[in-house]
């Protein structure tokens, strides 16, 4: 697992954009398409922003979710309304191209096998993403799987439902999709994620991040998150 340290959040966004940026590239001229995964927060919002300005064979691009909230169409925290603030109103990209959670469904079982029907049309079968950005959080999740979930030991499906979590069931991608990535970038700023991010960094399957496939793994992260990995990882 390669570490990039970077000066802020900022920093980390624009690298992200740009580090995106070239495995799309990459991945459109040899296999026509690039599928990449994205998750929530604030910096990844930053990072799609600088990424809508990025010179992309856009019409080869599909984007998919990593993880959304069970709530209404346009709440405030939906990924995908800020998805769609921070990408689809600043780039090329169609609405059809960008693949949303089927959350508003009545039957949630139903819908994350819809979802996983979604991506084996969109990345073969079985389904192989291009790139998965994943977060990291203060408890050591990823995605929607977290601490002590049943999720965690989903095996025999791409796509599954979380019991609640900070008041809110959740659809994710489960370890299975996630480990067949072909790129797995991590975005992870601030002093909260410091110790959390050492662990991920030395391999702590005792965290949820931490089992997620290491060897397809960069990680770009702020000063702060690698406090306590400095002189290890790489600086800049």
């Amino acid at each position: 697992m390669n570490i990039e340290t970077l000066a802020d959040a900022d920093a980390v966004a624009r690298a992200g954009a740009a580090f995106i940026a070239a495995e799309a590239r990459t991945a459109v001229e040899a296999r026509g398409r690039f599928v990449m995964a994205i998750s929530g927060g604030s910096t990844p919002w930053k990072m799609l922003r600088a990424l809508a300005y990025e010179p992309l064979p856009w019409s080869g691009v599909h984007v998919v979710q990593i993880d959304e909230r069970v709530a209404p169409a346009g709440d405030a925290e939906r990924n995908l309304t800020h998805l769609r603030e921070s990408l689809l109103t600043h780039s090329p990209i169609t609405a059809e191209q960008v693949h949303a959670m089927p959350v508003e469904s009545a039957d949630l079982d139903a819908a994350s096998e819809a979802y996983a029907l979604t991506l084996r049309e969109i990345a073969g079968s079985p389904a192989v993403l291009d790139l998965a950005h994943l977060g990291l959080g203060r408890d050591g999740h990823t995605a929607s799987l977290v601490p002590g979930d049943p999720v965690l030991y989903v095996t025999n499906a791409d796509v599954a439902i979380s019991s609640i979590y900070q008041g809110r069931r959740r659809m994710t991608l489960t370890y299975p999709i996630l480990n067949r990535s072909r790129r797995i970038l991590w975005l992870v700023t601030g002093h909260e994620k410091a110790e959390m991010l050492t662990r991920l960094y030395e391999g702590d399957v005792t965290i949820p991040a931490g089992r997620i496939s290491r060897g397809q793994s960069v990680v770009l992260a702020d000063r702060e998150a690698t406090a306590r990995l400095r002189p290890q990882v790489s600086g800049s």
